[in-house]
């Protein structure tokens, strides 16, 4: 039983080997279950056996590229020489950016990820193994009485931020000049996150201004 829980993994792990080098050469659309197969070494029932189809293979290719993207940023932050907290963060991001955008997982990660499995299920594994991580810098910036309200908003807006930057470094044809100017923007934006909070929102004026200019009108 060991045996064949263990040729199975090895035959799990071939095929998707084989089909990350095959999606990031080639993109999704132009890549076969007959040349994933034959790149693994395996037949084409040997694929079936272990997955229903090449969207679901594409799915765990993708899943497995974040989980060590997600990795990869832990290492780097650990081993970081200390920074104020904003940099800090704003590192994180670029190194983030720099891998997503990496020759070997941009096609997949960035391109087709979106367009194959649906912006909804792609956010979701994003969220997976990033949401938590950006949560938490988020509540090292905001000060103690920042309400769990203002928390989960910055939060979803950083991840936004996130995502945008990382999409538009992907399409862009000198990806390593965009990330730095992204991470610099970055660097700002947390910088006035860490000055934020209070017990409760604070309206910003630019909405005072245009209630006003409303009740205005209407009179």
């Amino acid at each position: 039983m060991v045996q064949q829980a263990d040729r199975s993994a090895a035959t799990t792990k071939a095929i998707l080997d084989a089909a990350r080098a095959l999606f990031a050469r080639h993109g999704y659309a132009e890549v076969s279950i007959d040349q994933i197969a034959q790149r693994a070494g395996y037949a084409k029932g040997a694929f079936y056996h272990h997955f229903n189809s090449k969207q679901e293979v594409f799915e765990q290719v993708l899943d497995g590229i974040q989980a060590q993207l997600a990795v990869l940023v832990a290492k780097r932050a650990q081993s970081a020489p200390a920074a104020p907290l904003p940099l800090a963060l704003a590192r994180n991001i670029f190194d983030y950016l720099e891998g997503a955008t990496h020759k070997s997982v941009r096609q997949i990660l960035l391109i087709d990820g979106p367009m194959v499995l649906g912006w909804k299920r792609w956010r979701e594994i994003d969220d997976k193994h990033f949401a938590d991580v950006v949560r938490a810098g988020v509540i090292s910036l905001m000060p103690d009485d920042a309400g769990a309200a203002q928390v989960a908003s910055a939060t979803r807006l950083m991840l936004g931020a996130i995502t945008e930057a990382a999409l538009s470094s992907g399409m862009s044809e000198d990806p390593a000049t965009l990330i730095r100017e992204h991470c610099a923007s970055f660097e700002l934006l947390l910088t006035g996150l860490q000055g934020a909070g209070a017990s409760s929102p604070r309206r910003p004026r630019a909405l005072d201004a245009a209630s006003k200019g409303k009740g205005s009108r209407a009179s």
